[in-house]
């Protein structure tokens, strides 16, 4: 049963309603707006190449087209507000290769970005309304997850449409200039909605939790603005979302230091296209495969210690296709070992989970599990024992924000160059990164979504 409480010192959903509706610019830390706009860079890219998956056409035909006033990213197509939060929350999912959040349990910007930017057309915002919105949207879903610790992942739901579906309502919220009995109002339509199941990983219903999200979050602001009724405590209330979903529940003051960093400032984004759970290790053991100069002949066995999570989440035994590898710890070690790109998209292809080499290297590797504090959960120890009886260690923690924030956008540019050229060309790619490094100047989004439409 969930620790939801009736204080009404403790009231989640009036809380982050007030705060969220209350949120100024000038409360906006410039290290909060960097980092805002580097998690919505990454989010344009992997939405662009995300736009060439398979589930790209099928979202297409049902719910775009040519008419509407929001741009469908690299699909040549519009759509209605919460149809295009829908379709394009769904593509920046697509290749599990957006950004993450520790407190959230999830990938906290692609429903968030995606109900912000959709709207934010729509309405005819500026960069910096969007930007605002989307640091509120942003907050809103951690400070949640936060409260709900691991309790609601290991249950089986997935975070990021669950929590995700709140932050998308308070970015949508913000934009239509909801206040905070109307926002609460749609915190507690949001809460009938926010749903994803983890047992749907390694399908594409994964990434249609993340548009269900966004979709919803637009939905729940739209019909609250016009007075459609829900509780307004549906977050913490008797048989709300808490009790229903959150097995331990800790309601807890929404940022009582007003001068702490914004969640957002503790993004982690992902230079691998894979689970992010995977990625202390494949970083663990490219490190040693580089120190050693060793290679997937010379191992006798390799021993992952990782939290146990893991279990749940990343470890498919035999992957059979490309998706699935994504979510096969065993699979993208063996791979990581034998000198695999898991930074490059075409490295995830069926004839990759069915190679021999590492159908057969994956069953050299062991996981020995146990629960580590939140700030490790991300992290893992590898061991690997070669065949000449030598022992390698390593230790890596992906679970740390960059403290070179230059550098970060630096590795960001890169990473969205690679996903953005191959499929809106050079210059289009060009024009897109320089108006999204100066989003808080923009007067509309008119001229970025034309960049990448």
């Amino acid at each position: 049963m969930s620790a939801a409480t009736s204080s009404p010192d403790l009231a989640p959903t009036r809380d982050l309603a007030r705060w969220s509706s209350a949120l100024t610019a000038g409360q906006i830390s410039d290290s909060a707006m960097l980092w805002a706009k580097h998690a919505l860079l990454d989010w344009f890219g992997v939405t662009i190449a995300g736009s060439r998956e398979d589930l790209a056409p099928l979202l297409l035909e049902e719910f775009g087209g040519k008419d509407g006033p929001v741009t469908l990213v690299a699909l040549n197509a519009r759509a209605k507000a919460h149809d295009a939060a829908l379709i394009n929350g769904t593509l920046s999912h697509a290749l599990d290769y957006d950004d993450v959040n520790a407190d959230m349990g999830g990938h906290p910007t692609a429903p968030v970005g995606a109900a912000a930017l959709a709207l934010g057309e729509a309405l005819g915002k500026s960069g910096r309304d969007v930007l605002l919105a989307f640091i509120a949207g942003y907050e809103v879903e951690c400070q949640i997850g936060a409260m709900a610790g691991q309790s609601h992942y290991e249950k089986g739901f997935h975070a990021t449409g669950t929590f995700g579906t709140f932050g998308a309502t308070a970015a949508a919220a913000r934009l239509m200039g909801l206040d905070a009995q109307q926002t609460a109002i749609a915190f507690g339509i949001a809460a009938s909605e926010a749903a994803g199941l983890k047992y749907n990983f390694g399908t594409m219903t994964k990434p249609l939790h993340v548009g269900k999200a966004a979709m919803n979050g637009v939905i729940a602001a739209r019909l609250a603005a016009r007075g459609f009724t829900a509780r307004d405590d549906a977050i913490e209330g008797p048989q709300g979302f808490a009790y229903t979903q959150v097995p331990q529940f800790t309601p807890r003051a929404v940022r009582p230091d007003a001068a702490a960093p914004f969640e957002v400032e503790a993004n982690l984004f992902k230079y691998h296209a894979a689970c992010y759970l995977t990625h202390s290790t494949i970083e663990a053991i490219r490190d040693l495969k580089r120190r050693h100069n060793i290679g997937l002949g010379d191992v006798e066995k390799i021993t992952l210690k990782v939290d146990p999570g893991h279990l749940k989440v990343c470890d498919i035994p035999e992957p059979k296709t490309g998706l699935e590898i994504k979510f096969s710890i065993r699979h993208l070690a063996a791979m990581a070992l034998g000198g695999e790109d898991t930074a490059a998209l075409g490295t995830y292809s069926d004839e990759m989970a069915n190679r021999p080499v590492y159908r057969e290297g994956s069953r050299r590797v062991t996981l020995d599990t146990k629960p580590l504090p939140q700030e490790h959960r991300h992290g893992a120890a590898v061991a690997i024992v070669l065949k000449d009886g030598r022992e390698l260690l390593a230790e890596t923690n992906v679970g740390i924000p960059a403290s070179d924030v230059a550098a970060q956008g630096e590795k960001l540019r890169a990473k969205f160059h690679s996903l953005a050229e191959p499929v809106i060309g050079r210059g289009r790619t060009g024009e897109a990164l320089r108006l999204i490094e100066r989003f808080e100047t923009l007067d509309s989004l008119k001229p970025l979504m034309a960049a990448v439409a």
